[in-house]
């Protein structure tokens, strides 16, 4: 049947009340959406991660009184009501509609992310079957593409390899599938160490799983650290004595006015490559330096 859908344009801090008190007018089902295309990283233990721009969108049947249900959210609300959008939607299958929204996505020259409802585009290629998550990054967002990018490049043959704040565990994945010859997946939320093991296990590959306090020093041939600038700067010591002398760090999460300070920071310790930028977020890459 079709259906009445209320948009209200809301922030993180306001959004999950409105979307309870949109449950408790009557409304069938209340999603939060991201209203700014803003990345979200794996939360601390027990968190409920939002964006600063929320969009907390609601359906009613169709019969619905619209103009009753905001007059109730009125009397509700404590303060004005954020601006909204109302529209009638046909009926439609919203499970197939939003799976279609998710194909196979290429990275460099072999490496695919493909959705469990799609056929391998490369029968040949590197797979990683992995389906679209709430809390966890599956390569949609430039950072992970530009990670996905460069391992895709590397040469991973008998090569150790730590994903540093894995997540979903994709680039931990990735690099199995690429070749290496071991993995470890390293996050501070438990919650990302089981969805790191559920997707190797579902990718046919194995991958160790830690705490960051548990993974010795001087270990791995090549780092990945797919997370924010401040946090890259705070750990380049501990990252930095993960590497073995000669071994390789790719690091993202970078936003352009910050790629100097963070190049500036590893550049004690690695031969820096110049900032690669795809769709305003930086890569940096080094070699550290083996005197």
């Amino acid at each position: 049947m079709p259906w009445l859908q209320l948009t209200f344009y809301s922030n993180k801090d306001k959004a999950e009340a409105l979307a309870d008190l949109l449950s408790e007018t009557g409304a069938a089902a209340v999603s939060m959406q991201d209203a700014a295309d803003q990345p979200l990283y794996e939360p601390p233990p027990g968190a409920t991660p939002l964006w600063q721009l929320t969009n907390v969108v609601a359906l009613f049947d169709e019969n619905s009184d619209g103009g009753g249900v905001i007059e109730q959210l009125k009397a509700a609300w404590p303060e004005a009501l954020p601006e909204y959008r109302s529209e009638i939607l046909a009926d439609q299958d919203w499970e197939r509609a939003w799976m279609d929204d998710f194909k196979p996505m290429k990275f460099g020259e072999r490496l695919w992310i493909v959705p469990s409802w799609h056929e391998a585009p490369q029968q040949d290629g590197v797979n990683i079957l992995l389906d679209p998550g709430l809390a966890f990054g599956t390569g949609t967002h430039p950072t992970t593409r530009l990670c996905l990018e460069w391992l895709d490049g590397q040469a991973l043959h008998a090569k150790r390899v730590i994903d540093y704040g894995c997540g979903s565990g994709i680039l931990a994945i990735a690099a199995a599938l690429l070749g290496a010859a071991s993995v470890i997946g390293v996050d501070n939320d438990p919650q990302a160490l089981v969805a790191t093991q559920d997707n190797a296990q579902r990718n046919g590959v194995s991958i160790l799983t830690s705490l960051p306090a548990e993974v010795p020093q001087n270990s791995v041939d090549i780092l990945l650290a797919n997370i924010l600038a401040g946090p890259l700067i705070e750990l380049a010591p501990k990252l930095a004595a993960l590497v073995k002398p000669g071994g390789l760090i790719a690091l993202s999460g970078i936003l352009p006015d910050q790629a100097n300070g963070v190049r500036q920071t590893y550049a004690q310790w690695f031969n820096m490559e110049a900032p690669v930028e795809v769709d305003g977020w930086i890569r940096l890459e080094g070699k550290k330096r083996t005197d």
